[in-house]
């Protein structure tokens, strides 16, 4: 089975999850990735609770490696000038060059745009940041938590009536930035092919987050009008919500449209409310939201979540389970879209998360576990085309350093 990247070289320094997701990608589709390490590992290392397999003894770190995947490890000391050397070697042979160093981090070691340019007119140079690269906040460092969710108003927006914002998982804007990074690296490199000439690639935690919010958006450039924070008892329409069942589990109703409100009546055998004036028409369930939402909570506390799947897909009702995690590794959907693979590890195989994207004909898959810190320093330089005797005064210097297998 063919891999639509194989062939192409990406060289990646970048720390934390965004970047190095995007570069998993790549990986996943057959590219070669080096992942260029500072002295001691990328910091995110360890830094999210790693997990021991039962009966393993050695925990693997999960999180870094569902972003770090399938690429080879070098570990560079950009502070001295032979490291610097040597990661402009690497980037005078690669296809693609990504990146989240700030602007002024990029031309303090050489590898802003202009600099890798003249290494290579061909590459690909990839930029993620938290803010963009110009402007006022260029040199401002972002995480998802600040720049994705805080800065973009997203968290404001999923605040409740009390103005108290949810708490976001790790990563959410990372990954999600991660697609929009290598759906503009994978742009830019079909434009270098047919042009010989490379492209600048810039992608940013805060602009990714506004289009995640363009519905929302759109409407406030218009009208200037904040988007309205209801309670359950204050929505539009009663069947866009979450309702709890009889053993406390939720049930997600989507169905906005009029034409499902006498179907769910009848699913959940109300067929009076069709006759209740209060209730025959969107203006007067609206008027009487708050009483109809109880009135709906009342009824689905009688069955179990899963009794009512049985109900709602017998009548084509738009639904789903609130799932929990330990649901959702388990759900048999996810293992039909292929989106929890298995990759082998020294300290035992583990199931991983999958890039949510799939080509026919094509492989597209994690290509094997993330590398330990330098792991394939000696191997990486090899390839750029150093002999043995320069790898070792190499690493005699403390410019780059060798790091180990994984222990298992």
């Amino acid at each position: 089975m063919q891999s639509p990247l194989e062939g192409v070289t990406v060289v990646e320094v970048a720390t934390w999850m965004a970047a190095p997701s995007a570069a998993a990608i790549l990986a996943d589709m057959g590219a070669t990735v080096v992942k260029v390490e500072p002295p001691g590992g990328d910091p995110v290392r360890g830094m999210i609770r790693p997990a021991r397999q039962p009966g393993v003894e050695h925990p693997v770190d999960h999180s870094f490696q569902a972003s770090n995947r399938g690429k080879s490890s070098i570990t560079l000391d950009l502070e001295s000038p032979d490291g610097r050397g040597v990661l402009a070697r690497l980037i005078s042979g690669a296809d693609i060059f990504i990146t989240n160093m700030l602007p002024g981090r990029q031309a303090r070691f050489g590898i802003d745009p202009d600099s890798t340019r003249r290494l290579n007119p061909r590459r690909i140079h990839a930029t993620l940041t938290g803010f963009g690269t110009d402007g006022p906040d260029a040199n401002r460092p972002g995480f998802d938590t600040s720049a994705f969710f805080s800065r973009s108003g997203m968290l404001d927006a999923m605040s409740g009536p009390d103005g108290e914002p949810p708490g976001p998982r790790p990563a959410q804007g990372d990954h999600t930035t991660a697609l929009a990074l290598s759906t503009a690296v994978l742009g830019a490199l079909r434009m270098a092919e047919r042009t010989g000439v490379g492209r600048d690639v810039e992608v940013s935690l805060l602009g990714t987050a506004l289009w995640t919010l363009a519905s929302d958006l759109a409407a406030v450039l218009v009208d200037g009008r904040q988007p309205t924070k209801r309670s359950r008892r204050e929505l539009i329409t009663p069947l866009t919500t979450t309702f709890p069942c009889r053993d406390g589990r939720r049930v997600m109703l989507t169905m906005a449209e009029e034409k499902w409100w006498p179907r769910f009546c009848r699913a959940i055998g109300r067929e009076e409310w069709l006759d209740d004036p209060e209730l025959d028409s969107v203006r007067s369930r609206f008027r009487n939201m708050g009483r109809l939402i109880g009135m709906i909570d009342e009824v689905l506390a009688t069955r179990t979540r899963d009794e009512w799947a049985v109900v709602f897909d017998e009548h084509g009702l738009v639904w789903a389970p609130v799932s929990s995690y330990d649901e959702v590794v388990e759900d048999p959907q996810a293992e039909v879209l292929g989106a929890f693979p298995t990759v082998d590890h020294p300290a035992g195989s583990f199931r991983t998360v999958a890039a949510p994207l799939s080509i026919t004909g094509a492989h597209v898959r994690p290509r094997g576990r993330a590398p330990e810190a330098g792991e394939h320093t000696r191997r990486v330089l090899a390839s750029a085309g150093y002999d043995p005797e320069e790898i070792e005064r190499l690493l005699a210097g403390g410019s780059v350093h060798q790091g180990s297998p994984p222990p298992g």
